[in-house]
């Protein structure tokens, strides 16, 4: 007697078996042009941070320079030795302070626009979610919820 094994089955008894819901494709062609287009949209969104990141890093760059050549100028100018050390714990101190206001700037530069991207993807994620539920339903006569 020969065993049964899960080659033995009868692949076209089980697919006559099985129905398939009619699916409407226009429906489904539409959802995904619609992903593409978020996915495009975030794309796009992501790309106008990343320029403007760049740009204010570009004017961040810029003024640096501006301001270290007024630095050398005032610590090479005349004076004492204590003024002069005054004068340099004073500059390094305010540099200080310029570098972390302006990490801070380009950090909440970023994240806007990782913010705005995400929401975009989010956003469309949740409608196509709903979209896909309602074709489906359609699709196996159920009404959607």
């Amino acid at each position: 007697m020969a065993k049964n094994t899960p080659f033995d089955m009868d692949i076209t008894k089980m697919m006559a078996d099985f129905k398939m819901p009619m699916v409407d494709m226009q429906q489904w062609m539409t959802i995904s042009r619609k992903n593409i287009e978020a996915v495009s949209a975030a794309n796009q969104l992501a790309v106008e941070g990343i320029q403007a990141l760049i740009k204010r890093q570009a004017e961040i760059v810029q003024a640096s320079i501006k301001d270290a050549n007024s630095i050398v100028s005032e610590i090479t100018a005349a004076g004492t030795p204590e003024d002069k050390i005054l004068r340099q714990v004073e500059l390094v101190k305010s540099a200080y302070e310029n570098v972390i206001s302006n990490t801070k700037e380009l950090a909440e530069i970023a994240a806007k626009s990782n913010e705005e991207a995400i929401e975009v993807i989010s956003g469309r994620v949740s409608d196509s979610l709903d979209e896909i539920k309602a074709v489906t339903k359609k699709a196996t006569g159920k009404k959607a919820a």
